[in-house]
């Protein structure tokens, strides 16, 4: 088992975390416009439905973004692709052994 990730890894995932973050946002950003501005519903049911999605992707934020630790980068690595944070275009650059483990968890 692989519980600490080597070097380049953890360096590399440091790296793109913000830019992985920001893809997200400006993604979820555009879904939560469409829904503040939807026609079909009236003013109200517009804020409450764009405050509910808020809280629900804070949720995921929450859990694929606070407290990286490089012994638990493996364990974010998998919530940020099944919560679609990062692609396996992303992986990139990773070790042939971290990409090998991920895809053996998540059945790329």
């Amino acid at each position: 088992m692989m519980d600490k990730p080597k070097e380049s890894d953890w360096k590399l995932f440091r790296k793109m975390v913000p830019d992985l973050r920001e893809r997200y946002l400006k993604e979820k950003n555009r879904d939560l416009l469409v829904l503040l501005t939807d026609p079909e519903k009236s003013p109200t049911e517009q804020f409450w439905n764009t405050a509910e999605k808020i809280e629900k992707e804070e949720k995921i934020l929450v859990m694929c973004l606070d407290g990286h630790s490089r012994s638990k980068m493996f364990e974010f690595m998998l919530r940020m692709i099944q919560h679609k944070l990062m692609k396996e275009s992303d992986l990139e650059g990773f070790s042939d052994e971290l990409k090998e483990r991920l895809k053996r968890v998540l059945e790329i």
